[in-house]
C-alpha cells in the first residue's frame, strides 16, 4: 500500500508515477498478469527514500527543538 502519490512531498516521483498510472490504465489484463510490477516497485522505492529524506529533516528539527527546551529548563532550574 502506498500513501497519496500527487502530493508536494512526492514531486521527485512523479515520472515514476505517471508511468505506473499509465500501465494501469492499459487494463485488467496487464495488472493481473504482473506487467506493472516492476513500476510498482520502482515507485515503493522511490517514494520510500523521500519519506526517508523528510524522516532525517524531521529528526533534526526534533534534536534543536529538544536542546531549546533542555536549556531553557536549565535556565528555570538556575533561576529557582
Amino acid at each position: 500500500m502506498h500513501p497519496l502519490l500527487h502530493t508536494k512531498d512526492n514531486a521527485a516521483c512523479y515520472d515514476v508515477m505517471v508511468a505506473f498510472e499509465e500501465c494501469h490504465a492499459r487494463g485488467f489484463l496487464w495488472k493481473s498478469m504482473g506487467m506493472c510490477n516492476e513500476l510498482k516497485e520502482e515507485l515503493a522505492a522511490c517514494l520510500r527514500a523521500e519519506r526517508f529524506k523528510t524522516q532525517k529533516i524531521n529528526q533534526s528539527s526534533v534534536a534543536d527543538k529538544k536542546a531549546i527546551i533542555r536549556q531553557k529548563w536549565k535556565e528555570i532550574d538556575e533561576n529557582s
